[in-house]
């Protein structure tokens, strides 16, 4: 019989989402390289089973899978770590949903779409706020304007924490390259090449552009779209700082000989493993995704969703999905977008229960 298998289940974004999928009256398999760190969490949610796998051997992680598994992976940075689950997802005809925030390894996932479908498999790479909310925003607005050619999202907080995954994904992509969507078609660009401002709860703020999921997913729903660009917000100075590093990381990263030396200092000094933000913090985090389209007329059309804590909601929203994919809720198998997996009305739904509602006036978010 099917079942869900969570991997990397004892790391932070890994024990949330673990007791979101409990919440939700799931068992999921508890996957992971520590099997006394398995054991423990295991017992405190109820004794649930446990499977021992690793990266570094990617036979043990295939071994977790049979057809028609869900298979849920944390294991990041998925640049480093994430293709032994994503390959073994495949070869089984398992479904496939990861936490990345990663722009280059969402862009693998997405190359592996001929795969997938040949193999009956699901793949939902990005699946949390990153890039969840954005996705939605934009398919909102794209259900008030369906002319639309192009698609402008915005991802905002306040008070964020960040978990120490977190921080090495943003590390090893500083010398990946970006992409965005130019004339129908994905283009490379470096991160950080655009700045501009969203209306946020009554006022502007300013994002810096980043690869993202939206190019790929929403030209898959809405094929009419010619440019998308994903916008991470920062205030003012700060989007043109990042701008100016991730040019100077850029130029370092055409020189292999200073890219592998530093690529391998920060692969030392920040890993995957660690905390995270506790309830406490997480409870004051505020959230926002901005969708602007626009078609050739100059028509517009703008939704925003507002919530709280990007890990809570992480968790909350890949629980859902893994429990409605083995339920038989996927509308299809490939490389799929959030909107064109479960359907606009479904996801808004979820995303409500996971705290994150259509947000019409100018007050923050409770």
């Amino acid at each position: 019989m099917p079942s869900i298998v969570l991997f990397g289940a004892t790391g932070y974004t890994g024990r949330l989402t673990a007791r979101a999928l409990v919440a939700r009256g799931a068992a999921p398999v508890l996957a992971g390289r520590d099997p006394a760190a398995l054991a423990v969490l295991a017992g405190e949610l109820g004794g649930l089973p446990t499977a021992v796998a690793e990266v570094t051997d990617p036979a043990t992680v295939r071994a977790l899978l049979a057809p028609g598994d869900v298979l849920v992976t944390t294991v990041g940075p998925f640049l480093r770590y994430g293709a032994a689950a994503l390959a073994a997802a495949i070869d089984a005809g398992a479904h496939y949903i990861d936490s990345t925030g990663e722009g280059p390894f969402i862009r693998a996932v997405f190359d592996r779409d001929r795969q997938a479908r040949a193999a009956g498999s699901a793949l939902l790479t990005a699946f949390g706020f990153d890039y969840v909310p954005g996705n939605l925003a934009a398919g909102l607005a794209l259900r008030d304007l369906p002319t639309a050619t192009r698609a402008d999202i915005g991802y905002f907080m306040d008070r964020p924490g960040t978990s120490a995954g977190t921080r090495a994904s943003m590390a090893g992509m500083l010398f990946e390259p970006g992409f965005a969507l130019r004339e129908g078609r994905i283009t490379p660009e470096e991160t950080g090449a655009r700045v501009r401002s969203f209306p946020v709860a009554g006022a502007a703020r300013s994002g810096v552009s980043i690869p993202a999921s939206e190019p790929f997913a929403l030209r898959r729903t809405h094929p009419g779209l010619r440019e998308v660009d994903v916008y991470l917000g920062l205030p003012g100075g700060a989007a043109r700082g990042l701008q100016a590093a991730a040019r100077l990381a850029g130029l370092a990263g055409r020189v292999p000989p200073l890219r592998h030396g530093l690529d391998a200092v920060l692969a030392r000094t920040i890993t995957g493993s660690g905390g995270g933000p506790d309830a406490r913090s997480r409870s004051r985090t505020r959230g926002w995704a901005v969708a602007e389209v626009r078609d050739g007329t100059g028509a517009t059309a703008r939704a925003t969703l507002a919530g709280g804590d990007p890990y809570d909601f992480t968790a909350k929203i890949m629980a859902w999905a893994a429990h409605t994919a083995l339920d038989g809720g996927l509308l299809g198998v490939g490389a799929l977008g959030p909107v064109e997996a479960f359907g606009l009305d479904a996801l808004a739904a979820a995303a409500l229960d996971a705290g994150w509602r259509r947000h019409t006036g100018t007050e923050a978010p409770r």
